[in-house]
């Protein structure tokens, strides 16, 4: 596929947006609840706005808005997006609390014994919350790419 039709496939471009932008700010939230820069949340999942729920939220939205809110690709879209954000708050999220027990537990056992766990990722999911502000930070950029390029 030539260049020139990745960079019209405007529902892609609007999910990809969203889901930079809600990487980007992941960085100074953390920073004004903790006063210290952590870069490697560019990169990593979870936290808040939840990434994976603004690029689905945009990629569907925008489908909507540009093919139609009855066609298929809104349909694959929509779809893809109820599946990702339930497993981002579901499955996901209860993986990160089975990590902060198991920390727990290592923490526990390890006080005053010379063994010394590594410790698992807590952040795997998100919270009702973060999903939610991906999903609306998805429907805002979508909405503001059919704004300007419905017309295209």
């Amino acid at each position: 596929m030539e260049l020139a039709r990745i960079l019209t496939n405007y529902p892609l471009l609007a999910g990809l947006i969203a889901w930079g932008i809600a990487q980007t700010v992941k960085v100074p939230l953390e920073y004004l609840s903790t006063r210290r820069w952590n870069w490697v949340l560019l990169f990593r999942a979870g936290g808040m706005p939840s990434s994976h729920s603004a690029l689905v939220t945009g990629v569907a939205h925008a489908a909507g808005l540009f093919w139609g809110f009855d066609s298929p690709g809104f349909a694959l879209a929509a779809t893809l997006a109820i599946i990702v954000i339930y497993d981002a708050t579901g499955i996901r999220r209860q993986a990160g609390l089975h990590a902060e027990m198991i920390n727990a537990m290592i923490d526990d056992l390890t006080s005053g014994h010379p063994l010394k766990g590594e410790q698992l990722r807590e952040v795997l999911g998100h919270t009702p919350l973060e999903a939610l502000a991906g999903v609306i930070l998805g429907l805002v950029i979508a909405q503001l790419s059919w704004a300007l390029w419905g017309a295209a």
